[in-house]
């Protein structure tokens, strides 16, 4: 088992290395485990190894200078300078909380970007300023749309925070795929099958196969074929695309870069790295923050009460899993997958990290 404090170390040690500055390095760090924490391990830890070849590639720059491009007192277009997204991402929120705090709402698109880890973690920033804070990102073309064999979409996820009163947040964080591709990649490890609805075959037929997308296959759009619904999970998809990337001039669609350094970029592409989307919207510009947090404590409180199926002993508000894992992590730290800590201890001694946990 592995401590917070622990993996944080380390974390910030391999920052520092590629040469993000003592701020970014705690930042970056921070946003990176609040994945683990929350138990999304497949955005946390075990993407470390993957920021660093992706700097070695010389995709990220590990200094930049991120800058808003273009405002309106509402809006905003941040060029993140090629930055790691787990410290470009943060900064655009806030831009978007700021101005919240001035004039009610506030909307931020960002271009030359990348992979900026769990979206829920931006979202929450506007929790603590009695806002409902927006995140969403597009990512690697790995989804197929609806009736298509072509991977044209990111698993592109959405994350809402909404505070309540005496009651936690409601925090909805989600791909908008049937499965982030993140979970294939822990199936991989685990030598495990898809679920069906997940994948399919570079034909368009449903696979099992956790490898797929290396043999041409395709995720699925959430919902996995038309009959259950994929061309929601296919919309949602395309909403994300448009207002990460076609609002702020970020690659979309199937220009998009890939995560993993080792696929060559595409050809001709449309735009500046990957783009994101943060919205931030002050309670109190549609009703009393009081009032309303009272209002969200009867809604949460309620929904926790709906009977259950019989074999469940509750119904979940949304952001109550990763809110219990996070409390139980940060007690009694949890474990990494063998395969996850060989990754680290090549990252160590290539990095020469003396200090290594591992």
């Amino acid at each position: 088992m592995y401590t917070y404090p622990q993996l944080f170390d380390f974390t910030k040690q391999v920052f520092l290395k590629i040469g993000s500055n003592e701020r970014d390095a705690m930042l970056a760090t921070k946003v990176l485990l609040s994945a683990d924490l929350r138990g999304v391990d497949s955005h946390g830890i075990a993407r470390l190894v993957g920021y660093v070849r992706l700097w070695e590639a010389g995709r990220i720059n590990a200094t930049p200078k991120v800058k808003t491009v273009h405002e309106t007192p509402s809006t905003a277009v941040v060029d993140g300078d090629s930055g790691l997204g787990l410290v470009v991402a943060p900064q655009a929120m806030q831009i978007a909380i700021d101005k919240a705090k001035n004039v009610g709402t506030g909307w931020v698109s960002v271009k030359n970007s990348n992979h900026f880890g769990i979206a829920g973690c931006h979202a929450m920033m506007a929790l603590e300023n009695d806002m409902v804070g927006i995140a969403m990102t597009n990512a690697s073309p790995l989804v197929a749309p609806t009736f298509s064999i072509e991977r044209m979409l990111g698993t592109n996820p959405i994350a809402v925070a909404i505070p309540a009163a005496s009651e936690p947040p409601f925090v909805a964080d989600f791909a908008t795929t049937t499965a982030a591709n993140g979970k294939l990649e822990i199936l991989q490890r685990k030598n495990q099958e898809a679920p069906k609805g997940w994948i399919q075959d570079a034909n368009g037929n449903t696979s099992y196969n956790a490898n797929e997308l290396k043999n041409g296959g395709a995720l699925l759009p959430l919902g996995g074929d038309r009959e259950n619904g994929s061309h929601k999970g296919y919309c949602l998809g395309a909403i994300v695309d448009i207002f990460s990337a076609v609002f702020s001039g970020a690659n979309y669609g199937p220009w998009v870069p890939p995560f993993v350094s080792f696929l060559p970029m595409p050809e001709h592409p449309v735009g500046e790295g990957i783009g994101h989307f943060f919205g931030a919207m002050r309670i109190d510009a549609f009703r009393p923050a009081d009032e309303f947090k009272h209002h969200m404590d009867t809604w949460i409180k309620r929904f926790r009460a709906a009977t259950p199926m019989e074999g469940y002993e509750k119904v979940l508000i949304p952001g109550d899993p990763e809110r219990e894992m996070e409390a139980e992590r940060l007690k009694n730290g949890w474990a990494l997958l063998p395969p996850v800590v060989t990754d680290l201890k090549a990252l160590a001694e290539k990095l020469e990290i003396t200090e290594s946990l591992f």
